[in-house]
């Protein structure tokens, strides 16, 4: 269980965000297309899961916006946002925004996706969503970075993402 902040009321997650180092869990999401998406389908790259409560805030579509932006400059890595949104909001949100170089997947239909990632909130005014973190898994589904945002309005740690998608170590 991680203990989060939604504008300084503490909240709860369910379950244990898998650590640096850990194997992650397979997943399974619904893409903008209703397809399903899971761990298998990027078997052999970098999964970047950018995770957050909805596209419907402006914290969560400027983390959209920048790992879009990033991911274009990236190797062999996929971004996956990940929310409690509809694949529906999610297609809208690409089209309006010209969003191109990530891909979303929705847990809506996948609540152990929340559960086995540690990361769905259990309490508090956002209960059911998931709360904002950036996991990275290498191309064996390692866990080779992680960062569960303490406030949820707060935006994620980018640079220290990056650094770990090039290799770099951080001090």
């Amino acid at each position: 269980m991680e203990t989060v902040f939604f504008n300084g009321t503490p909240m709860h997650t369910c379950g244990i965000v898998p650590s640096v180092g850990e194997i992650a869990p397979c997943f399974h999401l619904t893409g903008r297309d209703l397809s399903q998406m899971s761990c298998s389908d990027f078997a052999g790259r970098r999964v970047v899961l950018n995770i957050f409560p909805s596209l419907d805030t402006e914290v969560c579509a400027r983390s959209v916006r920048r790992f879009n932006e990033e991911a274009s400059k990236l190797d062999s890595v996929t971004v996956i946002c990940v929310s409690m949104d509809l694949p529906f909001a999610m297609s809208r949100f690409c089209t309006i925004e010209g969003i191109d170089n990530v891909s979303f997947g929705s847990a809506f239909r996948s609540p152990l996706f929340g559960q086995k990632y540690g990361l769905q909130l259990v309490d508090g005014p956002l209960a059911g969503l998931l709360t904002r973190a950036v996991i990275i898994l290498d191309d064996n589904r390692r866990v080779i970075f992680r960062d569960i945002v303490r406030e949820i309005t707060n935006e994620p740690d980018y640079e220290a993402a990056l650094k770990a998608l090039r290799g770099e170590v951080s001090e």
